[in-house]
């Protein structure tokens, strides 16, 4: 069967040239006569995998050298727990910006640990935007203020990073990491779960500043401790060794093909192709105020559910798979990740013009 151009949110498309490599070593890695699933961690040979995912992650994001880099297990949402746990050590007060799903979980799982508290909403507009943000809306005092720089489920990302002034910003970057250029400075903390923009599910990518690593709640499970982690580089316990294999094929490809400045161009045309349809289109709408439209995740909308069941349906059977809108949304989200080639985009474009034509 041929491969097919798949829109999930998640997980979502790898890079061909990344699978084509992993296959080619799946039986025998660089001339060990074993795959990387089989592969002891403590062996040289993965140390220096692990620590070639670091360093082109490094690379890619200019990461500078008072950040530790940590590749953990339990996904972004293991992060809404582990950043309340370590941080709180500090002050146990927060301030949370809320524009969706995620950021919501991140919210209710701080509470559990802290005070915790939401300076600014786009609730009051199904979260189609990213309010406004002002240095003097943050308490000054407070741990971290907490970001979700893009909202998978709702379509919208952040324009600007908010100046917190002396507060750590902590940000969860699961959905447009590595898709668009980021200071990492104006950052205390970047989460990342890796099954977008990275690897396959099952490793989690946290870049935090040094001085906020060690001041742990004493009710931290050691698990949950980044300075555990820091401290043993990762390999505290057993790793998703396979997972960063991946990432680090998936770094090596991103500088292969230009970095993060020409993945961002790519992105840009990708959304830009996608957006001028969906604005002119007389069937299809998008749902997100223009300004704050993500490049990674599109949600749209048709006049009935029996359109977009349809629309679907006939999609999925022309090759363009997982079209459905997040169930707590509906219509429909195309997930135009790093790895989707614009070719897939413009066969999207293409088969929506059709099937409005059709409509007529």
């Amino acid at each position: 069967m041929a491969r097919v151009y798949n829109f999930s949110a998640g997980p979502s498309m790898l890079p061909e040239p990344v699978l084509k490599k992993a296959a080619e070593e799946m039986l025998d890695y660089q001339g060990t006569g074993e795959s990387v699933m089989e592969m002891s961690h403590r062996s040289p040979e993965y140390q220096a995998i692990i620590e070639g995912a670091e360093a082109g992650l490094r690379t890619l994001m200019n990461i500078p050298a008072n950040y530790k880099v940590l590749f953990l297990q339990g996904g972004a949402s293991s992060q809404f727990a582990m950043v309340p746990l370590n941080l709180f050590g500090i002050e146990p007060r927060a301030d949370f910006v809320h524009t969706g799903t995620w950021s919501k979980k991140a919210f209710g799982e701080a509470k559990r640990y802290g005070n915790a508290r939401i300076v600014a909403s786009s609730e009051d507009k199904n979260f189609s935007y990213i309010p406004k943000l002002d240095k003097s809306m943050f308490d000054q005092t407070a741990a971290y203020v907490h970001i979700t720089t893009n909202n998978t489920i709702e379509g919208t990302r952040y324009r600007e990073i908010p100046d917190t002034g002396n507060v750590a910003l902590v940000a969860d970057m699961s959905s447009n990491i590595l898709s668009e250029t980021f200071d990492v400075k104006k950052f205390g903390l970047i989460y990342a779960g890796a099954q977008k923009n990275i690897a396959p599910a099952g490793v989690t990518v946290v870049i935090v500043r040094e001085d906020l690593i060690g001041k742990a709640l004493p009710i931290t499970p050691t698990m949950l401790n980044y300075k555990i982690h820091a401290d043993e580089k990762s390999l505290y316990n057993t790793p998703p060794c396979y997972c960063i294999y991946i990432a680090k094929l998936v770094f090596d490809w991103l500088l292969e093909n230009g970095g993060i400045t020409q993945m961002q161009k790519g992105n840009e045309q990708k959304a830009a192709a996608l957006y001028e349809f969906l604005d002119n289109s007389k069937m299809f709408k998008g749902t997100v105020v223009p300004e704050f439209r993500s490049l990674m995740n599109v949600p749209f909308t048709s006049p009935t559910e029996e359109t977009d069941k349809e629309f679907v349906k006939k999609a999925t059977a022309a090759g363009l798979i997982n079209l459905k809108g997040h169930r707590s949304v509906g219509g429909m989200r195309a997930s135009i990740y790093n790895a989707m080639p614009v070719d897939g985009v413009k066969k999207l474009v293409d088969f929506m013009k059709n099937f409005e034509a059709g409509k007529k």
